[in-house]
């Protein structure tokens, strides 16, 4: 039977729109964890919030696709009915997803040489919850 191990990452974001690199705190886990090989799932616990994974060299990756994501789904919509006021938020945040899975070996993620794993969050500021699960 194989081990699972599971946590759950603590963050706050700054910002309405914010790629958050949450990499090495993942890395963190699997520093300290029994699994060698495996599969690492992350999911964001919210429905304004998504997870990808993309290029870490250069910043403004991160700033085109919260730019390009902005234009395909505005703040403001006089269609929108969702009375919180945050129906971009929902939509960009289904549109990126809510998880990823990345696998690891000898307890390091493995990953090309540019990539990261990022929260996207799109409702901040607020206090997020993302879960990690070693299988």
């Amino acid at each position: 039977m194989a081990t699972i191990r599971h946590q759950e990452l603590s963050l706050r974001t700054g910002r309405r729109t914010e790629w958050v690199d949450i990499t090495s705190r993942i890395r963190d886990i699997l520093s300290d964890t029994p699994v060698g090989d495996g599969v690492c799932t992350v999911a964001s616990l919210h429905t304004t919030a998504g997870l990808t994974i993309n290029e870490n060299a250069d910043p403004s990756v991160g700033r085109d696709f919260l730019h390009v994501l902005d234009r395909l789904v505005p703040r403001s919509d006089s269609a929108y009915r969702h009375a919180e006021g945050n129906s971009d938020s929902h939509v960009k945040a289904s549109l990126v997803g809510f998880s990823a899975h990345v696998p690891f070996r000898d307890r390091q993620l493995v990953l090309g040489t540019w990539q990261s794993v990022y929260f996207c969050e799109f409702d901040g500021p607020r206090n997020r919850r993302v879960w990690i699960q070693l299988d």
